[in-house]
């Protein structure tokens, strides 16, 4: 029978001193609501990432194959890919599809607003899995009509700011050479929550760019790339980089959007200075809760030493009750902090300003390996740190201890 366990449980569970009894219940819950804190931080942070990623690269996909020029505008220089190049391009290993794309700016006219757009062209191969999710009335382009090259799909914020809706018309003005104008019929609006991309592109055919821009067969503005591992996206850029032109470039996302992927990059900081915080917190009740608990016990100490245990043993006494401790607080706050995460992820009760935070609730995105981590790193940590005040132990005489009251 391991006596030190046999101890332990009788002071965790038998205890009828009031005061430590107290700071047992505070230290249990400092564990509890630091856990609960930390999963809830590793899970916001992963959501915010996932969702806000998932919007910029489902809309403008993770590599966009562009003409290497000095060219920053709305207004794509034409390129030509050949069909061998294109064929080899696909076969890169983490390429999933691959399909093209041009824009050209222009200027919506109604009959109270004007507003200044840039004209994203699409064509029959587009995949449409993302862009379904975010189409908030209507539907995609027909491809097949006989009126695609008049279709639209337009934002909700600017069918708000225009006073549009799914099925009006207005005039689309190309400013070129030559002034061009179209008139469009809305067939869908979506919303990606991403100002940037919300309040700038209109979707449209593709071959109305290419009639209007005078191009070639097989010119386009450049090509959208999805991939299916993001966290291979640089390397995967440069495998293309390799079997491209020298004329033409392979962007990942984040180069294009760099704000918003910094910023996403920030948020691994802030969720890091959390951990560390409520890691601290959770340390330092557990030390406090240890020393009273040692401090209550100095006569039980005297006489384990007077009957001949050692320090080490009766240190393990106390490292066990404070390991008992842990456990508890953990169970509770796993519960709490899993309860309140998943209560969010099916309810999404807790709203945001979509204006500041690109979504209107606070995302949840759990992953069980991050909760394995936190609670193995918690309770390794914990115990690691309460060894130094466990050391009281030794300085305790037994002949004092017996006699203090």
């Amino acid at each position: 029978m391991n006596l030190g366990l046999f101890i332990a449980r009788r002071i965790s569970f038998n205890s009828e001193r009031t005061f430590s009894k107290l700071i047992v219940r505070i230290a249990i819950a400092g564990i509890m609501l630091g856990l609960s804190v930390m999963l809830l931080s590793i899970a916001v942070m992963k959501g915010f990432k996932n969702e806000i990623r998932d919007k910029v690269r489902g809309f403008n996909g993770d590599i966009q194959v562009q003409k290497y020029d000095l060219n920053s505008s709305y207004e794509n220089s034409p390129i030509t890919i050949t069909t061998d190049t294109l064929q080899n391009l696909k076969k890169v290993q983490n390429i999933r599809n691959m399909v093209p794309y041009a824009t050209k700016p222009g200027i919506i006219k109604t009959d109270n607003e004007v507003e200044g757009v840039v004209f994203k062209g699409i064509g029959a191969d587009y995949d449409w899995k993302y862009f379904n999710k975010i189409i908030v009335e209507g539907k995609g382009i027909d491809f097949k009509a006989e009126n695609a090259n008049q279709q639209i799909i337009i934002s909700d914020n600017m069918a708000k700011r225009l006073q549009l809706k799914v099925g009006d018309s207005f005039l689309m003005y190309f400013v070129q050479e030559s002034l061009r104008k179209r008139k469009f019929e809305i067939v869908g609006i979506y919303n990606t929550g991403v100002e940037e991309i919300d309040k700038t592109f209109v979707v449209g055919d593709i071959n109305l760019v290419r009639r209007l821009n005078k191009w070639e067969d097989g010119q386009v503005g450049g090509y959208e790339v999805r991939v299916n591992n993001f966290d291979e996206l640089e390397w995967t850029a440069m495998d293309m980089g390799d079997l491209l032109p020298m004329t033409i470039k392979a962007m990942p996302i984040t180069d294009i959007y760099t704000t918003i992927f910094d910023w996403l990059s920030l948020l691994d900081v802030n969720a890091q200075v959390v951990l560390i915080l409520m890691l601290i917190v959770a340390v330092i009740n557990m030390i406090s809760a240890l020393l009273i608990m040692i401090l209550e016990r100095t006569t039980m100490i005297g006489l384990l030493k007077a009957l001949g245990s050692s320090n080490w043993e009766i240190r393990k006494i106390f490292l066990y009750n404070a390991a008992y401790l842990v456990v508890i607080g953990l169970i509770l706050g796993n519960i709490l902090g899993l309860g309140i995460g998943y209560f969010q992820f099916y309810t999404h009760f807790f709203k945001l300003d979509e204006a500041s935070y690109y979504m209107s609730f606070i995302p949840i995105y759990f992953q069980w390996q991050d909760i394995l981590l936190i609670n193995v790193g918690t309770v390794a940590i914990c115990l690691l740190v309460l060894l130094i005040p466990s050391m009281l132990v030794s300085n305790i005489s037994p002949i004092k201890s017996l006699s203090f009251k």
